[in-house]
């Protein structure tokens, strides 16, 4: 199939398109003018269309004879810094010109990005039940959640009015190479600069027993009764394998699904592991007066659906990441 990727320079971006094109597909990207990460492409019989998403007719001239999107392209947290404007201009208007070419291309299949961050998910101890994507309310914080959820508001609306056979995914954390190893919730360091000024209250003890401390070390996190923390991500193969069972899959359209890894991990578990396979101390600790990480996702719609089968746990991600970081 002929299939357009926005974001395509990206680190899922790249990987879809590497695994698209070995599946046979005929790969287009969008990628803006003089953008220094075309070079992870090379190699590839891959077709780049400069241009931009919020530039309609750059959109409609790179959507021509496509038969499937993937709208990767977005301004996100992680980038940037990116001002309320860029959000809107990138995101919503972005998406709206996708949409709209779409829609006169007549495309067979229109998959948009989205993102765990339109939930809730840090209540004060913790989320008791699975996220269900059909069931968990949408609440933005802040201005990229709130561009994703226009964003899937626009998608099921072309899908109602126009007939564009939409699915939206939405990622959990997604981690690629070696950046679980970089996870910044999981070092010293940064539990002490969050409790830094933290000198009254329950919370003053935590930073007490922090300050004994010193050096590159883990932190098993629990909450003030002893649970370990909970965290769930997705690592970028088990999102490229999301794509490929997805692609031209009737069940998928007009659809919202969850991608996330196997299982949620737990700090009790992953912090040795880490530990050991880094070379590195860590420590086990109670954060007082401190909003725990506690959350799974349900994945039972894609599972069942999609014939979605996530491989890849927190221990399969740190070893690729290790792997990935030692150049082997």
């Amino acid at each position: 199939m002929q299939v357009l990727i926005t974001g395509i320079t990206g680190r899922v971006g790249v990987q879809l398109a590497r695994n698209l094109v070995s599946d046979g597909h005929q790969v287009r990207g969008l990628v803006w003018s003089a953008d220094p990460s075309v070079v992870k492409l090379d190699g590839l019989p891959i077709d780049l269309v400069e241009g931009s998403l919020t530039k309609a007719q750059d959109v409609s001239r790179a959507m021509e004879g496509i038969e499937v999107v993937c709208h990767l392209g977005a301004a996100f947290q992680a980038g940037g810094p990116f001002t309320h404007d860029d959000y809107f201009q990138i995101n919503v208007g972005g998406t709206f010109n996708m949409l709209e070419a779409a829609a006169e291309q007549q495309v067979k299949h229109f998959f948009f990005a989205s993102t765990d961050a339109i939930y809730s998910k840090y209540p004060a101890g913790g989320l008791n039940a699975p996220i269900c994507e059909d069931l968990m309310p949408k609440t933005p914080s802040g201005w990229y959640a709130l561009s994703k959820i226009l964003g899937e508001e626009m998608c099921i609306s072309y899908f109602l009015s126009q007939g564009v056979p939409i699915t939206i995914f939405r990622f959990a954390l997604v981690v690629a190479t070696d950046e679980i190893l970089n996870f910044q919730q999981f070092y010293l360091s940064y539990w002490q600069n969050i409790y830094e000024t933290r000198t009254t209250g329950a919370a003053a003890k935590t930073r007490e027993q922090l300050l004994q401390h010193q050096g590159k070390k883990l932190v098993i996190a629990r909450d003030e009764n002893g649970r370990s923390y909970q965290k769930h991500i997705l690592d970028v193969r088990d999102l490229v394998q999301a794509f490929r069972v997805a692609i031209g899959n009737r069940q998928s359209i007009g659809e919202i699904f969850q991608l996330a890894a196997p299982t949620p991990f737990v700090w009790e578990t992953t912090i040795p592991y880490l530990a050991q396979a880094l070379g590195v101390e860590y420590i086990d600790l109670n954060l007082l007066e401190q909003t725990p990480t506690f959350y799974e996702f349900d994945l039972s719609k894609s599972r069942e659906q999609l014939s979605y089968q996530p491989q890849y746990d927190i221990f399969d991600t740190i070893d690729y990441a290790l792997d990935c970081r030692s150049g082997s």
